[in-house]
């Protein structure tokens, strides 16, 4: 390149850098082109963001900048302001104060116990109060330590100023220049130039932020000052160190909440008693095969049907899983937990499947469950089990229907996943050859998609087995119920070995069912 195509594509860049800045262009103009021609640190020194920090942010729409430094700056002032007028050690004399009191009163118990005749009781009273006293002692000495800290708490507070300012002043152009590399990848979504509105606003920030603060950091009983200065607004009717609500709307609230169940419970008993059945129908199907089956019997076709569908090493893990089991005396109440995560898990597939396929096809569907989902996989477990009491009591069916609502969403989130995966170019040859709808969802779509479906079910098998244990907090028996047994007695073998045992159930069940699909992939 020519020089007069160096000096044409630097007279570009510069432009470009007056059009971003608008004030300040020669000062930007070099200080970028000594950040962009530097490898190590450029030592750019910005003494308008030193001086006015985070304002000067806001001007410039660095806004990672202004709120950075807002918090750096917040935790400097609180330091210079708890060495300046801060009330260090006044919890201290406050409790000292309180000790004082409580020392008077063992005192006078203690005169008037001896006047009264009963020199034991004087005694001990006497002696609580000398305690109390060591305690009332040491609680001053702490009160004079923490007092005497002012001065250093001072000094580390302007150190902190003076390095924080260092680390604007030099920050600040680098963090610009990274602004303005955005601005010329997308200068319509990234400001250029300088906001007064932006100043305004970052300034009604630090009103909003800072002085309460301060206030709450260093001030004792900042409430009670509060409510003095304001007339009561703050820090009596809005207090800034407890949450305003009071504990009587709370209550009211959660009586809404248990008429609201008890309507529910009452007016659709029958539906819910239907679920119950049909889950309770399925269990009982499940554990008959298990259970009342022998164990020898059962072991062997579990370990066949891993062998034909998922291989030998399979087979092998499959067996000495069970062998644990039986050996251990754990198959009965093992067979329940399987029995309660096959159908979960069987639940969840059944219904997940044709779900996540339904919203992998339509988008305006999965917006709406999307939230639903959300709600399912985010709220805490133990939570499932209040509704599920309320409407279907205590049992191995709620159990199960917990472990639905708590394991359902991967399987319906990963099927969506994989249907929305499948390529465009790909429908559109297999429409062009004739499929129809079904042929199509059969034939292209589903094989295509059964990677992340075969891993929402994996994850759905992973998950129905955490909730096992927390259902048996609900009378769902098998492992659960062993494990909550060991919480309770602090038996820790117990708890290890029925751990293990959960283990093992889990892992047969996902082995198989993934050793099955990887030996139809194969096969195909």
């Amino acid at each position: 390149m020519t020089d007069t195509g160096l000096e044409l594509g630097a007279s570009k860049l510069d432009a470009s850098i007056g059009e971003f800045a608008k004030e300040n262009e020669a000062y930007y103009t070099k200080e970028f082109e000594k950040i962009q021609g530097t490898t190590g640190f450029p030592w750019s020194w910005n003494p308008m963001a030193a001086l006015f920090g985070p304002l000067w942010g806001a001007l410039r729409g660095a806004w990672g900048f202004f709120w950075s430094f807002l918090v750096l700056e917040l935790f400097v002032l609180v330091q210079l302001g708890r060495g300046l007028w801060g009330e260090l050690g006044a919890d201290q004399l406050a409790r000292y104060e309180r000790l004082l009191t409580n020392i008077a009163r063992r005192e006078q118990q203690a005169a008037e116990a001896l006047a009264a005749g009963d020199a034991v009781d004087a005694e001990a009273k006497q002696k609580i109060a000398d305690n109390l006293k060591k305690v009332a002692e040491t609680a001053k000495e702490q009160a004079a330590e923490a007092a005497t800290e002012g001065t250093t708490i001072l000094i580390t507070g302007l150190v902190l100023l003076v390095l924080v300012k260092l680390v604007e002043g030099f920050y600040a152009n680098i963090a610009y220049e990274k602004q303005y590399l955005k601005w010329r990848a997308n200068p319509t979504t990234t400001q250029s130039g300088t906001s007064t509105n932006n100043v305004v606003f970052g300034a009604l920030l630090m009103i909003a932020i800072w002085p309460l603060t301060l206030f709450r950091f260093t001030v004792a009983d900042p409430d009670a000052k509060l409510n003095a200065m304001t007339g009561g607004l703050l820090g009596g009717s809005i207090p800034i160190t407890e949450f305003p609500i009071k504990k009587e709307y709370f209550a009211n609230l959660a009586t809404l909440g248990d008429q609201g169940f008890d309507w529910l419970a009452s007016n659709f008993g029958n539906v819910f008693d239907g679920i119950t059945a049909g889950i309770k129908a399925v269990l009982d199907g499940l554990e008959v095969i298990l259970i009342e089956t022998p164990w020898p019997v059962v072991m062997v076709v579990i370990t066949v049907m891993a062998f034909r569908l998922a291989g030998i090493r399979v087979a092998i893990f499959s067996a000495a899983s069970l062998l644990y089991l039986a050996f251990m005396g754990l198959w009965e109440i093992s067979m329940i937990t399987v029995a309660l995560i096959g159908a979960g898990a069987f639940l969840c597939v059944f219904f997940g499947i044709p779900l996540g396929i339904w919203f992998g096809k339509s988008k305006r569907a999965y917006a709406f469950a999307e939230p639903v989902l959300d709600f399912m996989q985010t709220m805490p477990a133990f939570v499932y089990l209040i509704p599920i009491i309320a409407f279907f009591g205590t049992g191995k069916p709620p159990g199960v229907l917990a472990t639905i609502i708590f394991a359902m969403p991967p399987v319906i989130r990963l099927t969506a996943l994989g249907m929305r995966g499948v390529p465009e170019a790909t429908k559109e040859a297999a429409v062009a050859f004739g499929c129809s709808k079904w042929q199509l969802l059969r034939n292209v779509e589903i094989p295509l998609a059964m990677p992340s479906i075969m891993t929402g079910i994996n994850q759905t098998i992973l998950m129905s087995l955490s909730m096992v244990v927390i259902a048996s907090l609900i009378g769902a028996e098998g492992l659960g119920a062993l494990i909550l047994e060991a919480l309770q007695y602090a038996a820790k073998g117990q708890g290890l070995l029925g751990g293990l045992a959960i283990l093992f159930c889990a892992m047969v069940i996902d082995r198989i069912a993934q050793g099955m699909y990887r030996r139809s992939a194969g096969r195909a």
